[in-house]
């Protein structure tokens, strides 16, 4: 994902890297790691150096659960602006963005995910749970994929439940029995969640919505990580504008 943030950059007239930071490819020229020709910075390990050193509007985290909230405080208490694309967020992570974007007065975008598509499957999710609320969710993922389930399938989950009519049939469901434990997979307030990870996948959702005599499946894929790359775009040049925390790209079109 950090080679594709890269990538999309180097495509912009108005936005410039100044720096990158990898775990794994310390020393290496940010733009040859990312295969569009020089770019005349090294890789960092750093991020609070690497900061300091370039003093940046913005800095974009795709990295992993165990460290997006030690990055996040990093950014925000440098005073500036962060874009997270890394899922595994709690709502007490949130919480703690939130106290930090205030206190630095900085702000800070939470997107679970950036493809436009996906936004708009979770915004359509929303408004037919008002008309057909028995869902479930199936998110599939590459089998590399640090968490489970998805940050894009919990929020798809968050926005159906604040439909009412979701609430109410949800909290009507009858007991049930697995035979094989976790059959049905995790449940959020009612809503059932399932999670695949395999090869060959990049990121895809189903969110299929059942009534009488008919199903109603809405369906994205993500067929490569490029399909992020418009709305960390997006983030990156609206992220001076908005105020304090936003959590979901939805927030921004």
């Amino acid at each position: 994902m950090g080679m594709e943030v890269i990538r999309a950059i180097k495509k912009e007239t108005d936005i410039k890297l100044v720096a990158a930071v990898d775990v794994a490819q310390v020393g290496i020229d940010a733009g040859m790691d990312a295969g569009v020709g020089p770019s005349g910075m090294q890789i960092s390990k750093d991020l609070d150096r690497a900061i300091k050193d370039s003093r940046p509007d913005v800095v974009v985290d795709f990295t992993h659960p165990n460290a997006v909230m030690n990055n996040t405080r990093t950014i925000l208490e440098n005073k500036v602006h962060a874009v997270i694309g890394t899922t595994g967020l709690t709502d007490n992570d949130l919480n703690e963005i939130k106290k930090l974007c205030s206190s630095n007065k900085v702000n800070c975008i939470v997107a679970p995910n950036f493809a436009i598509g996906a936004v708009l499957m979770m915004m359509f999710s929303k408004t037919a749970a008002k008309y057909m609320p028995n869902v479930e969710i199936i998110e599939l993922h590459h089998d590399k994929k640090a968490d489970a389930p998805s940050g894009t399938a919990l929020k798809t989950a968050e926005l159906i439940l604040q439909s009412d009519a979701a609430k109410v049939l949800i909290k009507g469901k009858p007991a049930e029995t697995e035979k094989l434990n976790g059959a049905r997979g995790g449940s959020m307030q009612g809503i059932h969640i399932h999670s695949v990870r395999l090869p060959g996948f990049v990121a895809s959702q189903e969110v299929i919505f059942g009534g009488v005599g008919q199903t109603l499946t809405i369906r994205h894929d993500s067929l490569s990580r490029e399909s992020f790359m418009p709305g960390v775009i997006i983030a990156v040049r609206k992220i001076k504008s908005v105020e304090g925390l936003v959590y979901g790209l939805e927030n921004l079109l």
